[in-house]
């Protein structure tokens, strides 16, 4: 009893300071794989202390807003099941984020979330939970889309840029991600179709448990979680946009939308095994879509880190501390 006594106390006490330890180790040794990060640290270090520094100061905002908005798609969805404020929901997203960063394709982060749903009512919530992130699925490859497209007429207007490689990637990427919206949306907008299918097939009642819930999200507040989606990925362009100004990443507007549209979008599609290693991801596919619109590398670079670093790292380890605030096992 008293060892069953001092596990529960390292867990409810000490989890989270080990895993922002961990955190720390761990992005200390992402870096060091990079060639670049040195100089990549030093440019936003120029940055941070420049005259354009008011930039980095709205980007680190906009994060504030940004995970602002999930939460508050996460508190709409979690209507059915459990009514919970705001903050409460600010601190589950973020606690989700911690958990994402040790799991494959941010899975982790319904394990985060759902530490803040009451007891009894946590597997029911992970369902609810997967609404938001196909939302935000939703919109991240409607707009990779329209960024394809641009791509595509940026390429055939600037014929000593294009060629025919990257052409052709684009095309079966469109191809491959048309077919993907068609089939989510279905599925979004057609949540009663999961409820419908355990009564066809008699799977066991534990299973319509889980998903009952999803018949109370009408088209209305589908349509509600889709639009916070689109006002959360405008957070992520301007982000960018800003971040790039910083860094002298000379770019339209309308570049900035195209080239983040696509890396976003190849994000969203090629699987990551953590947070953590999805910066060589992020670097490599901000190199090979931006570089198309400016030449200054390094700058690129120092953008997509900065990004990185304000987004997920700085999130992940306040949330591996507000867990110090859960009681994660109370008998």
């Amino acid at each position: 009893m008293q060892l069953n006594k001092n596990i529960k106390l390292i867990l409810n006490y000490f989890l989270g300071p080990i895993l922002f330890l961990f955190l720390l180790h761990a992005i200390y040794h992402q870096l060091l794989q990079k060639s670049n990060w040195r100089e990549s640290l030093y440019q936003i270090g120029l940055a941070v202390t420049g005259k354009d520094q008011w930039k980095i100061w709205i980007v680190f905002l906009l994060m504030l807003v940004n995970w602002g908005i999930e939460a508050a798609k996460w508190k709409i969805s979690m209507a059915p099941v459990q009514q919970i404020r705001f903050w409460r929901a600010y601190r589950a997203t973020l606690t989700g984020t911690t958990m994402a960063s040790f799991t494959p394709n941010r899975t982790g982060e319904y394990l985060g979330r759902i530490l803040y749903v009451e007891e009894g009512k946590r597997l029911q919530s992970i369902s609810l939970t997967i609404v938001c992130s196909l939302s935000q699925l939703i919109i991240t490859m409607i707009m990779g889309c329209a960024g394809i497209f641009y791509l595509q007429w940026y390429l055939d207007s600037h014929p000593v840029v294009g060629n025919i490689p990257m052409q052709l990637v684009l095309n079966v990427l469109l191809a491959i991600v048309i077919i993907a919206i068609v089939v989510l949306a279905i599925l979004y907008f057609r949540l009663v179709w999961l409820v419908k299918l355990i009564y066809w097939f008699r799977l066991p009642e534990k299973y319509l448990a889980y998903v009952k819930f999803l018949e109370a999200l009408d088209a209305k507040v589908l349509l509600r979680i889709l639009s916070l989606s689109f006002l959360r990925y405008a957070v992520f362009i301007a982000q960018y946009y800003f971040m790039f100004s910083v860094f002298a990443v000379s770019i339209s507007r309308l570049e900035a939308f195209g080239s983040v549209a696509v890396i976003f979008l190849i994000m969203a599609i090629v699987p990551t095994f953590t947070v953590l290693t999805e910066l060589g991801l992020r670097w490599e596919a901000a190199i090979q879509v931006v570089q198309i619109f400016s030449i200054n590398t390094v700058g690129i670079f120092a953008a997509s880190f900065g990004i990185w670093l304000i987004n997920l790292v700085i999130p992940a380890l306040a949330g591996s501390l507000l867990i110090l605030g859960i009681k994660l096992f109370k008998k």
